[in-house]
């Protein structure tokens, strides 16, 4: 599986080794033309039900330099069972906050990227097997500083690109979301 990907990967790089998905002309003042609008959704049900929407906006600055504000709002549920399928706990676990982003272009589609943020986490656990129930609810915050790196397919002729992209939590906060795994997302960048 991961020779296959990166086949594709060598493959859609030399494809694209000349294409831009920004626009070059020199605009004075702000350009709507260098915003940028994407990010990632997600979604999984079943015992475990996970809702994550994170999205982006940012500025392409020049053409090496783009930058901008990512959103994360991840919502969890857990059905925990016995050996019999009979539920004996949940967990229910959220994550809001964000931070900001930049890339730096050392070719047109390639990027290095740094994204400190600050994560809120409230987590709930109720336990089923006590009478009464058991709650035990906690709250606390994750700084992260995630580095990396990633690549930007151009779609079509305007300035929209399709990302994918590895980064890593380098501060590893006992409270990050991110503990000791590479954070590997891929999305789609939107240009106007």
């Amino acid at each position: 599986m991961k020779r296959i990907f990166l086949a594709v990967i060598l493959v859609v790089c030399a494809q694209v080794a000349s294409a831009q998905y920004y626009k070059t002309d020199t605009v004075r003042g702000f350009d709507p033309s260098r915003l940028m609008v994407g990010g990632s959704f997600g979604m999984g049900f079943g015992d475990y039900t996970l809702v994550n929407i994170s999205p982006i906006i940012g500025y392409r600055f020049t053409p090496m330099f783009a930058g901008g504000l990512a959103l994360n709002a991840q919502l969890s549920w857990e059905k925990l069972r016995d050996y019999d399928g009979e539920i004996f706990a949940r967990n229910n676990y959220n994550m809001l906050g964000g931070g900001l982003w930049g890339r730096f272009y050392p070719i047109p589609q390639l990027f290095l990227q740094a994204q400190p943020e600050y994560n809120s986490i409230t987590e709930k656990y109720r336990d089923y097997r006590n009478d009464p129930v058991v709650t035990v609810k906690s709250r606390y915050g994750a700084p992260s500083l995630l580095l990396g790196g990633g690549y930007a397919q151009p779609i079509g002729m305007g300035n929209s690109a399709f990302v994918i992209m590895i980064l890593y939590d380098v501060l590893q906060d006992e409270n990050s979301p991110y503990r000791n795994r590479p954070v590997i997302s891929a999305g789609v960048n939107v240009g106007f």
